[in-house]
C-alpha cells in the first residue's frame, strides 16, 4: 500500500540527489550587432532617444525656454538621450557582454526607474505651464511618453534580473539528477 509506506525519497531504500549548476557563456570580443536594434529592448532605446530629442526641441522652442521648468525638462531629455544612447552603443558593440561581471540588468533597472520618475516630474512641471505655451504642453506630452517607455523598460529589466538572466550572452543551467540504490 502506498499510503502506508509513503512515496518519499526513501522508497525502496534509495536516495535521489539533484544538482543544479549555472554558468555564463560570453564572447568578449567587440563586434557590431545591428540585430540588437531590431530587438524589443533595442527598439525601445531608439524610440526613447527620438522622443527625448522631440521633448527637448519642444521646450526649447517655447517663449519661456529660460524658465526653471524648461531647464528641468531639458536636463532630463539631454541626460536621458546621452545615457540611453551610450547604453545602446554598448549593447550594439557587445561591451555589455565584455563586462559581464557588472550586474547590467540591475543597473539598467535602477537607471530606467529613476529616469521614469524624473520625466514624470518634468512633464508635470511643463504641463502646469501648458496654458501659457503650447510648446510646454507638447513637451509635457512627449515627456509623459518618455516616462512610460522608461517605466516599461524598467519593468522588463526587473523581470529579467529577478529571473536570473544576463543582459547579453547566455546563462546555461544544467540540472543533474542521480538516483542511487543501496547495495544488499
Amino acid at each position: 500500500m502506498e499510503g502506508q509506506f509513503g512515496a518519499g525519497p526513501y522508497v525502496g531504500g534509495g536516495t535521489t540527489t539533484t544538482t543544479t549548476t549555472q554558468s555564463t557563456a560570453v564572447n568578449t570580443s567587440l563586434r557590431f550587432d545591428k540585430e540588437y536594434l531590431r530587438s524589443i529592448p533595442g527598439m525601445l532605446k531608439a524610440v526613447v532617444m527620438v522622443i527625448n530629442i522631440i521633448a527637448f526641441i519642444c521646450v526649447s522652442s517655447s517663449d519661456f525656454h529660460y524658465h526653471s521648468n524648461a531647464n528641468w525638462m531639458s536636463f532630463c531629455a539631454w541626460a536621458g538621450f546621452f545615457t540611453t544612447g551610450t547604453l545602446l552603443l554598448f549593447y550594439c558593440l557587445h561591451l555589455i557582454e565584455k563586462f559581464h561581471f557588472i550586474p547590467w540588468l540591475l543597473v539598467e533597472f535602477i537607471y530606467c526607474a529613476v529616469w521614469s520618475f524624473f520625466f514624470f516630474s518634468a512633464s508635470c512641471a511643463c504641463a502646469s505651464y501648458g496654458k501659457a505655451s503650447n510648446w510646454f504642453a507638447a513637451a509635457a506630452f512627449f515627456g509623459f511618453c518618455s516616462c512610460l517607455l522608461y517605466g516599461l523598460d524598467a519593468y522588463m529589466k526587473f523581470v529579467d534580473w529577478r529571473a536570473g538572466r544576463v543582459a547579453q550572452g547566455e546563462r546555461i543551467v544544467t540540472t543533474t539528477t542521480v538516483a542511487s540504490t543501496p547495495a544488499y
